[in-house]
C-alpha cells in the first residue's frame, strides 16, 4: 500500500484550488480527503473547542484515515489546533491539524523574534488556540481576514451560502493586503504562519509583499513526510 496524507476537512461548498489544503494536488505525495460531515466553518472557525460530537467525528475520520493507511493526519482549519491533543493522542502516526504547531520551531529559527500569524478570522483566534499550538500570546501578532468581505463571504459564511466560484486575483490581493497590515502594524515580526488552510495559494505573494518567510500547513506536511518511503 502506497502512503498518502490523510487530510480531515471541513464541510464546505466553496471551491479549493491547488495549494488549498482542501486540495489533493496541494500536496508533494499522494493525499487523500475525508469531509467532516457537519463540521462547517461557522462551527470551528470560533474561540475554543468545537462541540464534542465534532470532535469525535474529527477522531472517527483520523482513525479511519490512519486504518486506510495514512502516514500523516493534517487537516484544511488551523483552528482545529484547539483539539489537536485529542485527535494525535494514541494514533500511530503523525498529527499536524494547523498550521499553527508550527510556530515553536518558527519562533526558534527567527531567534525567538515575534511571529505574524494571519489567519481567517482574528477576532476569533483567541489566548487558548495560541496557548495550544505551543507558545505565549504575546510572543505572536495577529492579522486576520475576517473583515474582507470576498474572504468571509466565501470562507466563514455557512456552507448553504458558499459560493462555488470566486475571483482569484482579488482574493489574492486582499491576502495579500492583510499580510501588508499586519507587517505595518508590526513591523518587528520576523516571519508569517498561516493559520489558515484556504490561505497557501497565496504564500509565494505574501513572501514577496512582506519579504518575511512565510510557512503553512502545506510546508508542515512536507517537513514531517519529506518524501515517499
Amino acid at each position: 500500500m502506497s502512503p498518502f496524507i490523510g487530510v480531515l476537512s471541513l464541510d464546505t461548498q466553496f471551491p479549493r484550488i491547488k495549494g488549498d489544503a482542501g486540495h489533493p494536488e496541494s500536496y508533494h505525495i499522494p493525499a487523500r480527503i475525508r469531509v467532516v460531515a457537519g463540521a462547517g466553518s461557522p462551527q470551528i472557525v470560533r474561540r475554543g473547542r468545537p462541540a464534542p460530537e465534532l470532535v469525535t467525528a474529527f477522531r472517527q475520520s483520523a482513525e479511519d484515515l490512519v486504518a486506510d493507511g495514512a502516514c500523516l493526519v493534517t487537516s484544511t482549519c488551523g483552528f482545529l489546533i484547539s483539539v489537536q491533543k485529542d485527535i494525535a493522542r494514541g494514533l500511530a502516526v503523525p498529527v499536524c491539524l494547523s498550521g499553527l504547531c508550527l510556530l515553536p520551531m518558527v519562533r526558534q529559527m527567527m531567534g525567538n523574534a515575534p511571529i505574524g500569524v494571519l489567519t481567517a478570522s482574528a477576532q476569533s483566534l483567541g489566548y487558548g488556540a495560541i496557548r495550544a499550538a505551543g507558545v505565549s500570546y504575546d510572543q505572536v501578532r495577529i492579522g486576520g481576514l475576517e473583515r474582507h468581505t470576498l474572504f468571509a463571504d466565501t470562507f466563514l459564511s455557512p456552507k448553504d451560502r458558499q459560493p462555488d466560484t470566486f475571483d482569484h486575483e482579488k482574493m489574492a490581493a486582499g491576502v495579500v493586503g492583510a499580510a501588508l497590515d499586519l507587517v505595518r502594524g508590526s513591523p518587528e515580526i520576523a516571519a508569517i504562519v498561516l493559520e489558515c488552510g484556504n490561505l497557501p495559494p497565496y504564500a509565494a505573494a505574501i513572501r514577496q509583499a512582506t519579504g518575511r518567510p512565510v510557512f503553512s500547513i502545506i510546508d508542515a506536511a512536507r517537513l514531517i513526510v519529506p518524501q515517499v518511503a
